[in-house]
């Protein structure tokens, strides 16, 4: 699936306001980019215009697999997950029954989630409504999805804001071994990522 990914002289805007505009970078397997830059610079928007969900003013964004390019709607449906400053969870729903919701969605299993569960230490909140988990349970529930439906591009927004120092302890093994298998992560951060990543300013 996706191998590289490229973006070619993006501008984004919110409302009547440019956030930024000439924006370049590419990366390949294995790689990681940390987005960085003051408050509202534009950082989650580019994830979100990668991830489909905003259109940008100019520029190109575009997704390569071993054989040349990927069209941009099959790569977006199958080859990434967006995980957001907010987590998106229906807070009515067990953690669970959220978890596996989302991990079926994405091409995930019961058998999968299960393991996600089991390794991002899940088990003792499974029967509990998202709604009475903490921020930092919340962003693990959200984050499990990454390891329990897997796929090569992580579009992370804030990954690390809301976990203990074991956690993100933990969350660093997991993108290491997602980099390792060949994966690549862009992520915004005002926190340093807890592996080797490239930064790119966002806004300078």
């Amino acid at each position: 699936m996706i191998s590289a990914l490229s973006v070619q002289n993006l501008a984004i805007a919110r409302g009547d306001r440019l956030l930024f505009e000439h924006l370049t970078l590419s990366l390949g397997a294995g790689e990681a980019v940390a987005l960085v830059g003051r408050n509202g610079a534009g950082k989650t928007s580019l994830l979100r215009a990668v991830a489909g969900l905003i259109r940008p003013l100019a520029g190109d964004v575009a997704f390569l697999g071993p054989a040349g390019p990927l069209p941009a709607e099959d790569a977006r449906c199958q080859g990434l997950h967006l995980v957001g400053h907010h987590d998106g969870l229906k807070s009515s729903r067990t953690a669970f029954e959220e978890l596996l919701f989302q991990v079926r969605w994405t091409g995930g299993s019961l058998a999968s989630a299960e393991a996600a569960c089991e390794r991002l230490g899940l088990n003792r909140l499974r029967g509990l409504e998202v709604r009475k988990l903490s921020a930092g349970q919340r962003r693990r529930v959200a984050l499990a999805r990454l390891i329990a439906a897997p796929r090569p591009l992580w579009l992370l927004d804030e990954p690390l804001a809301p976990l203990d120092a074991e956690q993100r302890a933990l969350f660093g093994t997991l993108m290491d071994e997602h980099l390792a298998g060949g994966g690549l992560i862009v992520a915004a951060v005002h926190d340093p990522l807890p592996v080797a990543a490239r930064a790119v300013e966002i806004g300078a």
